[in-house]
């Protein structure tokens, strides 16, 4: 009893896939892995930085949000090529 043709070739077509991914994760893994050298993780955890800057905010009523006319100010002058620093 020989060995179907189509059976045959859908075996050869699944080796052929099976080591094109292999193949393609490998050479990918290498590329992300060569990518990242020298990256790092950062020394200090976000959400503690995060909270550190909530307990002591940029102004001192506890908010750290600018009024608005403040903002536009800031921003014209810097159009006009002015100063920001309050010393008019």
């Amino acid at each position: 009893m020989g060995i179907s043709p189509a059976v045959a070739f859908t075996t050869i077509l699944l080796a052929l896939m099976v080591g094109a991914g292999v193949v393609s994760s490998s050479w990918g893994y290498a590329l992300g892995r060569q990518a990242l050298t020298g990256v790092r993780q950062p020394d200090a955890r976000p959400a503690s930085s995060a909270a550190s800057n909530q307990a002591s905010p940029a102004s001192g009523d506890g908010s750290m949000l600018q009024d608005e006319q403040e903002i536009i100010r800031e921003v014209q002058l810097r159009m006009s090529g002015g100063s920001v620093d309050g010393g008019e």
